[in-house]
């Protein structure tokens, strides 16, 4: 009778172990899962920035203000420190009336800077009796969705870079936000520990190179692609520019940060020899590929994660033109 006892015993023991050990787990399952950014939160931001209400988000329109402070409001929401002063819209001078960038800082380990930017403003409203708004969905919701969510990603993280996240105003009339935000003195302090800027300039679509892959404007003048793709994450990968012609890598906001000869490249999947919703009433939320965008978000989440000073130190070569 006592044996019997003894082995009920170390049953209830063996039993005990078992189930706290599936409990173990299943909590770091939901905890992992928990930290991905969700398709549904992608789809919001998204939705909201290139909705009819937003008309354009052309700057210097009412509806450009309201994507800026949406903007400061998911920014808040992830609980970013300003860049400067006491807000997170950062003023400029647009036609003798105020227009707004938005920047957030997200503090690391250490004070290198990595930086993460897109414009949220597009070219407002048409003729078109049929469809009368340039939604800008892929140009550039998607671009401001991807910092946003990279901001989601990191928001319960201690990176060990830390972050600066600027939504610029004004690409569309010639990159007057990032010229002014990027000249902003009150910003040294970052500018001068900014080790790159990952600028996101329509992300919307499956790119040339299948999913889960974008190109890197200017590729040929820095070894950013290279040094992201040795810690890259789940097959994530930065290709080469395959539309190098065409002089992307000058005619995006990041150009205002390589005149301080920053690291500064736009990061993009749009195929630019089909892309016929480019300026056009059609880029609107059908041409998301919203499943390709959450899972770009997350694996660069992921792979910016495993960059430290140590490994991710990237420079210019002679052939960049400053």
């Amino acid at each position: 009778m006592q044996h019997f006892y003894i082995n009920c015993d170390r049953l209830h023991k063996l039993y005990f172990m078992k189930k706290l050990t599936y409990l173990t787990f299943s909590l770091l399952s939901v905890f992992s899962f928990a930290q991905e950014v969700s398709k549904e939160r992608i789809q919001t931001v998204l939705s909201t920035l290139a909705s009819d209400e937003m008309k354009g988000r052309e700057i210097g329109t009412a509806e450009n203000e309201n994507a800026a402070n949406y903007i400061a409001k998911l920014f808040k929401e992830n609980n970013l420190e300003y860049c400067t002063g006491n807000s997170y819209l950062v003023p400029f001078t647009y036609k003798g009336k105020t227009a707004y960038n938005v920047c957030g800082i997200k503090k690391g380990k250490t004070d290198k800077y990595l930086g993460f930017s897109g414009h949220f403003d597009h070219i407002g409203t048409s003729n078109n009796s049929k469809d009368n708004i340039y939604n800008g969905a892929d140009d550039d919701a998607s671009g401001i969705t991807t910092l946003v969510g990279i901001a989601d990603y990191f928001k319960n993280k201690d990176p060990k870079f830390s972050m600066v996240f600027i939504a610029f105003n004004g690409e569309e009339k010639g990159m007057l936000g990032s010229k002014a935000i990027s000249t902003d003195k009150n910003l040294d302090k970052i500018y001068s520990n900014l080790t790159a800027l990952f600028n996101f300039e329509m992300v919307a679509t499956e790119s040339a190179f299948g999913r889960n892959a974008l190109f890197m404007t200017g590729d040929e003048f820095s070894d950013l692609d290279e040094l992201f793709n040795l810690n890259a994450v789940n097959d994530l990968k930065i290709n080469p520019d395959p539309y190098a012609a065409q002089q992307l890598f000058y005619r995006s906001d990041n150009v205002s940060f390589v005149k301080k000869k920053i690291i500064a490249h736009s990061f993009s999947t749009v195929d630019m020899t089909k892309a016929s919703h480019y300026h056009n009433e059609s880029d609107d939320i059908n041409i998301v590929d919203f499943d390709n965008l959450t899972q770009i978000i997350n694996n660069f989440g992921k792979t910016v994660e495993k960059l430290s000073p140590e490994n991710f130190s990237p420079k210019y070569n002679n052939s960049v033109k400053f």
